[in-house]
C-alpha cells in the first residue's frame, strides 16, 4: 500500500506540487509496490541515526523521501532538491 503524509497532500493541493510530477511518483511507487525493486529508479538509501531506514527517489528536480515498513510505501515528502534536503539531512 502507498501512503502520503498529511503534508505532501496539502502540498500537492497548494500547488507547491506540479500535478505532473506528482503522478510521476505515484506511478514509479505503484510499480516499486509491485516489483519490489528499489533498482528500477534512482533511489538511495539515505544516512540517518534512527532506527527506520529512509530512502529517497529522484525524478528530475524533485525528490521523495520515504520509508519501507511491512511492504508499505510511506511518503513523507516531495519537493524540489533544495528545499527537501534542507528538511530531513
Amino acid at each position: 500500500m502507498i501512503k502520503y503524509e498529511d503534508e505532501v497532500l496539502r502540498n500537492l493541493k497548494k500547488g507547491k506540487i506540479p500535478k505532473e510530477v506528482f503522478q510521476l511518483f505515484h506511478h514509479a511507487f505503484i510499480a516499486l509496490e509491485t516489483t519490489k525493486d528499489l533498482n528500477l529508479f534512482d533511489i538511495k538509501r539515505l544516512k540517518s541515526n534512527e532506527a527506520r531506514t529512509y530512502y529517497r527517489m529522484r525524478k528530475n528536480k524533485f525528490r521523495a523521501i520515504f520509508y519501507i515498513e511491512n511492504e508499505d510505501y510511506f511518503i513523507i515528502s516531495i519537493a524540489k532538491r533544495e528545499e527537501v534536503y534542507k528538511q530531513w539531512l
